[in-house]
């Protein structure tokens, strides 16, 4: 965008987790000392030549951007400045961003932050906010040394179109930008400062006024009794079913004290001689297993720093960081778990399996983020990651995560493999015709139901702190939600997999990987939703983009439910 550049100064530097989310912080041409009044200060003018087709190209650019309603976001001592604005029922909103402009249509309606001045009203008309008063709130530390801390931050935008540039007074009418406009435009950019002492706000909770007026919070206690409904509802399932069922079943057995009825075996007593029978496709099994427990854990530990604090919106990108540091040590567990199950499968080819667990999926996603990362880098997007950056991730991914899944696997293939009770029969049983639903691909599908059932309320904040920049605190509820998720996607599949070995199917290992794993089917689905009903988001390269990272997300979840 063409806004003002800071001149020679020195780009902050980024940590791991902000580079991946494509944040980049800019220094500022905005200048202040604490305490000193400023207004109405010139910051610099930038004049548009509409029969220059340079300048016309950045002022249509900068048309487009008020158009699809871009915002600012502005960092002072690492606080957002928001921008507090009247919403109904006399709320408060505080948006950690502003607006570039608005635009009032054809037909006279103001769109987006247009509707907050009477002044705009000229037709087919753009608005740009060329002025911001920014008012900063301190608080004076009276026992410590002396000294202040800022508290908040927060501005209102405002349009003047200054008749002198070199003083300007800020005041007049609004600068409007026609969308027809021929000839010079000239925008001015000003700003006033005025500082404010704030006795009532504490240094340490300065985040919660922002993080009140996010709303929502009554939705979530709503979604969290919604989900512990449902997890209480299956809890008392499973324990029912396992209960009953077990219970009829051990008490048949102990009545029968002649041989002569033992002969007459049903149901899940059937399938005894082929229930350890190792699965189809048994190295891939152990492969998804092995990277599911990674992923298990990682996300597991990160919600728990994130709920003890350390991991709030204040240390930006400290989550990001933080989940792929994990993620690249706990190789160990990932290569034990799957050279484990590989051996109690009868597996041979261990080296194979050790490749296979260290490249399949971290290959994978490496590959869709480099991609994704391409196009962002042939659209010259500021998000594209910098070369240093990806030889850093590969060289942590193949230094560190790769040597300790070999450690891993080594311990794993060390052990003896998991004994069975029973033995295997020699010839396999045939299964019986099953009914609707103990076919595999119903049972599958109605499993994904539930879990999803008890996060998409989640997943609807989720995402929007991703695609809407808006911020995501809530790590309390998402904690409780995962421990939800966890429980829930166990006891659907124990509930499945009860019913299909009574129906005499003994398939169970991969039947039992997907039950759970289809949650994340239903998770893309409900992100194609969220696509078409909450985000304008147009252009191929912008649609890739959203799809590729949606990609990305569904295949650690299907491997984290599975």
């Amino acid at each position: 965008f063409d806004f003002c550049q800071a001149e020679g100064k020195k780009r902050p530097s980024e940590n791991l987790g902000q580079v991946l989310f494509g944040e980049r912080i800019e220094p500022s041409p905005y200048r202040f000392t604490f305490n000193k009044k400023e207004t109405c200060k010139p910051v610099c003018t930038k004049t548009y030549d509409t029969t220059k087709p340079e300048d016309k190209q950045k002022l249509d650019f900068l048309k487009k951007s008020m158009l699809l309603n871009y915002q600012h976001h502005w960092i002072v001592d690492n606080m957002p400045v928001t921008w507090c604005y009247d919403v109904e029922d006399g709320q408060r909103f505080c948006n950690p961003g502003f607006p570039i402009g608005c635009y009032i249509t054809e037909d006279g309606r103001p769109k987006d932050a247009c509707v907050i001045n009477s002044e705009f009203h000229e037709k087919d008309t753009f608005y740009i906010f060329n002025h911001v008063d920014i008012k900063i709130f301190y608080h004076v530390v009276e026992n410590e040394a002396l000294g202040a801390r800022l508290v908040a931050a927060k501005l209102e935008p405002k349009s003047y179109k200054h008749a002198h540039p070199d003083n300007p007074d800020c005041s007049g009418v609004p600068m409007d930008i026609s969308n027809k406009a021929n000839g010079e435009v000239k925008i001015v950019y000003t700003y006033s400062v005025s500082f404010e002492e704030e006795k009532n706000i504490r240094w340490a909770s300065r985040w919660d006024y922002i993080l009140e007026s996010m709303p929502h919070t009554h939705i979530q206690w709503f979604s969290i009794m919604n989900s512990l409904v449902i997890v209480l509802f299956l809890s008392g399932m499973v324990a029912m079913i396992m209960l009953r069922t077990l219970h009829k079943d051990i008490a048949r057995y102990n009545q029968m004290d002649s041989t002569e009825d033992a002969q007459e075996e049903f149901g899940w007593k059937l399938v005894h001689g082929d229930i350890f029978r190792p699965p189809r496709k048994g190295m891939l099994l152990s492969v998804f297993l092995g990277s599911g427990t990674q992923i298990l854990i990682m996300t597991f530990v990160t919600l728990f720093f994130a709920c003890l604090g350390f991991l709030s919106p204040a240390n930006r990108g400290a989550l990001m960081t933080c989940a792929v540091v994990l993620w690249v040590l706990l190789g160990t567990p990932a290569g034990y778990v799957a050279a484990r199950f590989y051996k109690s499968f009868g597996g041979e080819k261990w080296k194979t399996n050790v490749l296979l667990t260290s490249f399949l999926c971290p290959g994978i996603v490496f590959a869709d983020f480099f991609i994704m990362n391409l196009i962002l880098w042939g659209e010259g997007s500021s998000a594209a990651i910098p070369f240093g950056t990806l030889v850093a991730i590969l060289a942590l991914w193949f230094c560190i995560s790769v040597p300790l899944t070999f450690i891993g696997a080594y311990f794993g293939f060390k052990k003896n493999a998991i004994e069975h009770p029973v033995r295997t029969n020699q010839i396999p049983r045939q299964i019986p015709e099953q009914s609707f639903y103990t076919k595999p691909l119903p049972g599958i599908i109605m499993g994904g139901i539930l879990p999803f059932g008890c996060i998409f309320i989640q997943l609807f904040f989720i995402l929007n702190s991703i695609w809407s920049h808006q911020m995501y605190y809530m790590f309390g509820f998402l904690f409780l939600v995962f421990i939800i998720l966890v429980i829930t996607c166990s006891e659907a599949t124990i509930l499945l997999c009860y019913f299909h070995l009574c129906a005499e199917d003994y398939h169970w290992q991969w039947r039992s990987f997907l039950t759970s794993g289809f949650t994340a089917v239903y998770f893309l689905i409900y992100a194609i939703h969220y696509f078409f009903s909450k985000l304008q988001i147009t252009g191929t390269a912008s649609t890739i983009l959203y799809f590729g990272y949606t990609m990305i997300m569904v295949l650690i979840f299907f491997l984290f439910t599975g």
